[in-house]
């Protein structure tokens, strides 16, 4: 028996005309006016596709929190949402809550464009690939191996944690890493850890 995983990006933190910050795991911002907007929109289309989640997890930041929460709170009989620290965003070091033009000047191009590809984090950012993999791993064979129950889960975490997502399963390059804000992708767990991407970065 299969299960479906809804992976999802939180909504966006900054409005049109904001400065916008690389936000890591140390700045908690709530989701901007169009961050909630792209909440209740994911709401919408969840509660059509989705009868019922099995399962709710999410990291301890609002932002992740408030995503969760709207997505759930459309849904008729939802389960209790469960923070998992390991969906929490990455540590960008000294980026951290900087101007994305500031990271760009420390760090180069090439470097951010590396970890847009191939999850490669600059010098100083703290993240440890293995681990985030492993923890990703841990959770799909955990959910497979639930006991009577079929239905789908949600998980909704951040941008740096989501792309090991597809490298615990395996991609192979036919699926951007980065997943877009407000957007969700859909693993398929099974015994036996098998996983198979469905869906990736579909937006409402």
């Amino acid at each position: 028996m299969s299960r479906q995983i809804y992976i999802i990006r939180h909504g966006n933190t900054f409005n049109k005309g904001d400065v916008v910050t690389r936000v890591g795991a140390r700045t908690d911002l709530p989701l901007s006016n169009s961050g909630q907007a792209q909440a209740d929109a994911l709401a919408s289309l969840l509660a059509e596709r989705v009868t019922q989640f099995d399962a709710a997890y999410c990291s301890p930041l609002l932002r992740t929190q408030q995503t969760a929460k709207t997505i759930l709170a459309a849904q008729s009989n939802p389960p209790a949402l469960t923070l998992v620290d390991f969906l929490r965003e990455i540590d960008y070091g000294p980026d951290e809550n900087q101007p994305e033009d500031d990271v760009i000047a420390r760090i180069g191009q090439n470097a951010l464009n590396l970890w847009e590809s191939d999850a490669i984090a600059p010098d100083g950012w703290q993240v440890s690939p293995a681990q985030l993999i492993q923890a990703w791993k841990d959770l799909f064979t955990k959910i497979a191996a639930e006991t009577g129950k079929t239905g789908p889960v949600l998980v909704v975490t951040s941008n740096g944690v989501a792309r090991f997502a597809l490298q615990a399963i395996g991609n192979t390059g036919e699926h951007a890493l980065k997943l877009k804000t407000g957007a969700f992708g859909i693993i398929e767990a099974s015994a036996h850890d098998d996983l198979a991407i469905l869906e990736w970065n579909v937006r409402p």
